[in-house]
């Protein structure tokens, strides 16, 4: 059972910790309540063997960047890389996992919790991983990490922190399937009603789903790069269930994202015969107008012939007059409706 935490509210910490967990002896995960981190964490140093044994037990602590103290926290407790230290608080454009001094520095790009119809707003979540620690950062909450965090309070177990790391890859991969599911429905939805004649905002609709799907894309799709050279060079302290697990990972992330570049594909093509079929509403009714100006042409020549008032009209004494020009209107008229449907049948 996982040993509940002593009641702490996490949020006003000055460090900003969110929760921390302890694993040991591959089994459920103990949830440390806040003042007992920094105590374990200084027990831990003195020992000078990560948390003080060599039964694979270690840390997780996850902490809210946006608190103030964060980041001195992290450099008062914990031997964490400067480079990791660095690139706290910087916007990450893709999600990447690389080796930095035999440490797992990994960036990764989320979705925010609270999102209702599409997953347009995104932020970043930094994680270091070692043998016996892992250390995880976000300033918003985030579905993929709380959906992790869930797993571990329900007595999943874990067995070293990139264990840990590879399950939120793979949450992630999760997350990207049902948004993929999602946009699939909408998509459908829209290309029935399209097939079907009828009306309705499709083409705002796969614009914004377009949108959003290129974005995520682009943004929570990992780095190929990165994540080839850490399987080609892993840590010494990376088993090798580790090493295994990490690439399937990004074969399930290479699938997902093969099923969003097809799906963004399919918006585009969709996109296009919706454009073909406006055009040739557009043409059609370009067509009419043009037709009428053209019909009402020769009726409006002889009325501004006629309508002069000056002498010498023709047919202006003749008591059939007026028949004798509505005769030579209507047939100059179906003569030029004649030539206008002729030149569009054979165009």
């Amino acid at each position: 059972m996982t040993t509940p935490a002593a009641a702490a509210d996490y949020q006003s910490d000055i460090s900003g910790l969110i929760c921390a967990f302890r694993f040991a002896g591959g089994g459920p995960a103990a949830e440390i309540a806040s003042p007992a981190v920094a105590d374990l964490l200084a027990r831990a140093a003195e020992a000078g063997a990560g948390d003080g044994g060599d039964d694979g037990a270690f840390l997780w602590l996850h902490l809210n960047l946006s608190q103030a103290g964060c980041v001195r926290w992290l450099q008062a407790h914990l031997n964490l890389p400067e480079t990791f230290i660095g690139m706290l608080g910087a916007d990450a454009h893709s999600t990447r996992i690389e080796q930095h001094e035999g440490t797992l520095v990994a960036v990764f790009n989320d979705v925010i919790f609270d999102f209702d119809r599409t997953p347009a707003q995104v932020s970043t979540l930094w994680a270091c991983a070692h043998r016996k620690l892992l250390v995880t950062l976000r300033r918003k909450p985030l579905r993929s990490l709380d959906r992790l965090r869930e797993h571990v309070r329900r007595g999943e177990p874990f067995g070293s922190p990139a264990e840990l790391l590879t399950h939120l890859m793979r949450d992630q991969a999760d997350l990207m399937i049902e948004i993929v599911r999602k946009a699939s429905v909408d998509v459908d939805a829209i290309e029935d009603h399209f097939l079907a004649a009828r009306g309705g905002p499709g083409r705002l609709d796969l614009a914004a789903t377009r949108r959003v799907l290129v974005r995520l894309q682009r943004t929570l799709a990992p780095e190929p790069g990165s994540v080839f050279r850490l399987l080609a060079r892993p840590p010494a302290w990376l088993r090798p269930r580790d090493v295994q697990e990490l690439r399937e990972s990004t074969e399930e992330f290479s699938v997902v994202l093969g099923d969003m570049a097809g799906l963004v594909e399919r918006i585009k093509l969709l996109q296009e015969e919706m454009a073909a079929r406006l055009d040739e509403q557009n043409n059609r009714t370009l067509f009419t107008l043009t037709l009428v100006t053209v019909l009402a042409l020769p009726i409006n020549i002889m009325a501004g012939l006629f309508g002069m008032n000056v002498g010498g009209i023709p047919l202006s004494d003749d008591h059939h007059g007026f028949w004798i020009i509505c005769l030579l209107v209507a047939a100059f008229t179906g003569f030029v409706a004649w030539l206008a449907f002729r030149r569009r049948r054979m165009g």
